[in-house]
């Protein structure tokens, strides 16, 4: 299994969803994920990332808020963003950033 830093190291880009299990907001994102990932098919990878199960992760990327997310491609983060957000707009921005 490939770790976090293997994961957003690849090519094709990657949405990282920072959530949380209580989160209101994250759920609701949950349903626009997939929207978004039968949009886009294999150019992109989403991952989620539960904070209360990964505090490493969330403090070394500084999370405050959730949902938080973060485009990266090849390690580098293209975009970042707190609250939730339609699988339509997700898209306007990978495209306007890859």
């Amino acid at each position: 299994m490939a770790t976090f830093q293997e994961i957003i190291q690849d090519d094709k880009p990657v949405l990282v969803d920072f959530f949380a299990e209580w989160c209101g907001p994250c759920k609701t994102m949950a349903p626009e994920l997939k929207k978004l990932v039968d949009m886009r098919g294999d150019s992109l990878r989403v991952i989620k990332v539960d904070v209360d199960r990964n505090p490493d992760a969330a403090s070394h990327y500084g999370i405050q808020g959730v949902p938080t997310l973060i485009l990266f491609r090849k390690g580098a983060q293209l975009w970042r963003q707190s609250g939730a957000m339609t699988a339509a707009q997700l898209d306007r921005i990978i495209r306007d950033r890859i």
